[in-house]
């Protein structure tokens, strides 16, 4: 898995991009994927650092990316902030850090620039360097059953693939059994289109946890 030109080339303008939904969509959201946490936190790709200001203080944490673009703008504005977070480049799929080794993991729309084949083995692996019991949390998008909401996403759909490599429709939850997780929480925070899935490992996966993807 090798960085996305998508990022090389809009990292420093994503914020700008992305700002009109940060101010009006996001930031009263991004409180809910980190209430509660505690210990050894990792933000699983952390891009620019937009969850930094919500980050739980008592949390010890650390951002994973796979953008150096990306986490320069992630440097920046962790010193901006004056936040204590470990930024590090990396690979979701194969992240490097030892089993067991995070209290709990998040991710904000990581899984909708993930390639469905890409899906399970990144699950997988946050489960795998997740502590048992640990929870795994995935904000993630997905298509409005409202008619018009959902043609509007639609139409929406081919510029999110082009400037970000995202796309509204990955629904990662349906791979979570044979990551060897369950599903503990499932909920709509914003309409019927943002959603906050919360993972556990479950007492045995549906079969043997996967290889990373070759392309991983």
């Amino acid at each position: 898995m090798t960085e996305p030109k998508t990022y090389r080339t809009i990292a420093r303008l994503y914020d700008l991009l992305d700002l009109p939904f940060e101010h009006f969509r996001y930031r009263r959201i991004r409180p809910q994927l980190w209430q509660g946490l505690t210990g050894r936190v990792l933000d699983a790709g952390v891009g620019t650092g937009r969850n930094m200001p919500h980050y739980p203080k008592a949390a010890e944490m650390t951002g994973l990316d796979l953008s150096p673009a990306m986490l320069m703008r992630a440097r920046q504005r962790r010193q901006a902030l004056g936040i204590a977070v470990t930024l590090q480049q990396g690979n979701i799929c194969a992240t490097g850090f030892p089993d067991g080794h995070f209290d709990a993991v998040a991710s904000s729309f990581l899984f909708c620039v993930l390639d469905d084949r890409l899906q399970l083995a990144a699950l997988s692996e946050l489960r795998r360097i997740c502590k048992p019991g640990g929870e795994i949390r995935v904000l993630e998008y997905a298509l409005s059953a409202h008619p018009l909401r959902r043609a509007i996403m639609r139409l929406w759909a081919p510029w999110v693939a082009f400037a970000y490599g995202a796309r509204f429709d990955r629904n990662t939850g349906q791979y979570a059994p044979a990551a060897g997780l369950e599903i503990v929480g499932d909920r709509f925070v914003h309409g019927d289109t943002i959603r906050l899935l919360t993972l556990r490992a479950s007492q045995s996966p549906d079969r043997e946890l996967p290889a990373p993807a070759s392309d991983c």
